[in-house]
């Protein structure tokens, strides 16, 4: 008896909705963060622009903008999380007894010639000649390395001490490593601690030249 179905017939394969692969938010925004970060030490702020940064992490340029509203926020953000493992102002650092010593030893150590500059002072250095990212970068040194270092000084005068010290760093790092002055650059390591800890340990004691701290 004929039933009017054709059971030789094939059925036709129903097509599986596949759902859209969720995006880890977590993840790419650390993919953002670390491609800004190469970029920005690369290019600085001027230099580098939105488009490459997301090309970097594999994402568009509107998921830049999505996740951080827009290019100063990023290189804020930036800022903040180089500032926030810090090199030479380790909490240990800050508790040695001899601060001045232990300041020049770590800075003569992170700027030999042969090693790649860190991060976040490439980021600083090259994008200083732009008036915005110096603001930014300003108000991340302020509220961050000067005041955790002013925190750590006693006497008069703690901020204005504290951002000395921060000036000599950073005026080291680019004359040894940067440009390689000579006398710096080739100068066996202990001879610069020696020199340095005295003016390092002079800021940090608030002590006048050729005088004592109760002076």
């Amino acid at each position: 008896m004929s039933t009017g179905v054709d059971l030789n017939k094939s059925k036709k394969p129903t097509r599986k909705t596949v759902p859209p692969r969720r995006r880890n938010a977590a993840a790419t925004r650390e993919a953002i963060l670390t491609s800004a970060r190469l970029a920005f030490a690369r290019a600085g702020y001027d230099g580098a622009g939105v488009r490459e940064i997301a090309a970097g992490a594999g994402v568009t340029a509107m998921l830049v903008n999505r996740y951080f509203g827009s290019k100063e926020k990023l290189f804020a953000e930036v800022l903040a999380a180089t500032s926030a493992t810090p090199t030479i102002l380790t909490q240990a650092n800050l508790k040695s007894s001899n601060l001045g010593e232990t300041i020049a030893a770590t800075l003569v150590d992170i700027t030999k010639a042969a090693d790649t500059p860190l991060e976040g002072f490439l980021i600083m250095l090259h994008s200083a000649s732009s008036k915005r990212a110096a603001e930014i970068g300003r108000e991340q040194i302020e509220n961050g390395h000067q005041k955790m270092l002013a925190a750590a000084l006693t006497g008069e005068l703690a901020p204005q001490r504290a951002a000395l010290v921060l000036s000599l760093v950073a005026g080291f790092q680019v004359m040894r490593q940067m440009i390689g002055l000579s006398a710096l650059a080739e100068a066996e390591p202990a001879i610069l601690v020696k020199i340095l800890a005295p003016l390092f340990q002079q800021l940090i004691e608030a002590v006048p030249p050729g005088g004592d701290a109760s002076a």
